[in-house]
């Protein structure tokens, strides 16, 4: 009996469950031959859909995926927008668009998968999260032979394609393929009418306590750099570096731009309010921007690309206006 069987703890339906699917797993592993091996297993040929995931894997399938599980709010949203919903079966916690996501069964949260209620739903591909998800609960996914499809896009680029690819292994491709175009165009756009713009040196706020924002090479401070924005802790080593009022305020920005914890919450932002001689206070540059809009990597992050350089240019507004004021006096 392999480790990975006896290894397995959870409560006894389950293990019961995943004891019985690890000996049908041991049961279809490659039989040894003197020519080599001849394998019962998946094999790539001219009718699998193979593609490469996030971690650099290549995943088959015999056919297109009918049965989806998307174990992070992005995935789902990403899934959705590959045109493969109908084909979703379960979700985590947060996964709230398209709207008909609410609908479909949730087995836990990104952080904490509950085995049974996915196992029990029969997923024939699964998408899973790099670095959100909890690696033991997804080797045991692997162990039973359930195909995993990992992601974590993290670049312009990356969001397209990951639609392409989740395209292709739901059977999507047409759908996959218009939204994906769409989404590289609108953000080739924008990158284009924002491209001359005046620099503002700006601090993306992505949590409060403690403090976080991002570096240049998050996705989110890439969206910075598109607007002409100079992210003011754009050179951090961390992708989310910590940080304190202190940082934020020797680095003076001249907007600030808050996601908060929902999608109609400032309260962030209320918090700057107590230092009236920071730029972005004095000249009332501060902003939020839905965070589903903009730290989901997903194709509503052109909406929420479109209003932070909306957010930005009211800044530039307002110093161009500062300085034809004193300009007259």
């Amino acid at each position: 009996m392999s480790k990975q069987c006896g290894a397995i703890g959870p409560a006894l339906p389950l293990k019961r469950f995943l004891f019985n699917r690890c000996l049908q797993t041991l049961f279809t592993l490659p039989l040894l031959t003197l020519g080599g091996v001849v394998s019962s297993a998946v094999v790539a040929d001219d009718h699998s859909r193979c593609v490469v995931d996030d971690r650099e894997r290549e995943v088959c399938l015999h056919t297109e995926a009918r049965r989806i599980a998307t174990l992070s709010p992005g995935a789902t949203e990403l899934t959705y927008a590959a045109g493969a919903g109908e084909q979703v079966v379960a979700v985590v916690s947060y996964s709230d668009y398209p709207p008909e996501a609410k609908q479909v069964a949730s087995v836990g949260s990104h952080t904490r998968i509950d085995l049974e209620a996915l196992v029990g739903l029969a997923p024939d591909l699964v998408i899973g999260w790099v670095t959100g998800n909890p690696a033991e609960q997804m080797e045991t996914l692997e162990a039973l032979g359930m195909p995993v499809f990992y992601i974590e896009p993290r670049t312009v680029d990356d969001v397209a394609d990951t639609i392409e690819r989740l395209a292709r292994l739901a059977g999507t491709e047409l759908a996959g393929q218009q939204v994906a175009d769409s989404f590289r165009q609108g953000m080739a756009e924008l990158a284009a009418r924002y491209s001359d713009r005046e620099p503002v040196r700006t601090f993306y706020q992505v949590w409060d306590q403690p403090l976080m924002s991002v570096n240049d090479e998050h996705l989110i401070g890439q969206v910075v750099q598109l607007c002409s924005g100079e992210n003011v802790f754009g050179d951090q080593l961390r992708l989310v570096p910590r940080l304190d009022d202190e940082a934020v305020l020797a680095a003076n920005p001249e907007a600030i731009i808050a996601g908060g914890m929902g999608e109609e919450n400032r309260h962030w932002l209320t918090h700057w309010e107590q230092y009236p001689h920071l730029s972005a206070v004095a000249d009332d540059s501060l902003y939020f921007v839905p965070p589903s809009l903009i730290q989901r990597p997903t194709p509503r992050l052109l909406d929420g690309a479109q209003l932070l350089c909306e957010k930005l240019e009211q800044t530039r507004q307002k110093r161009a206006k500062a300085a034809s004021m004193d300009k007259d006096s």
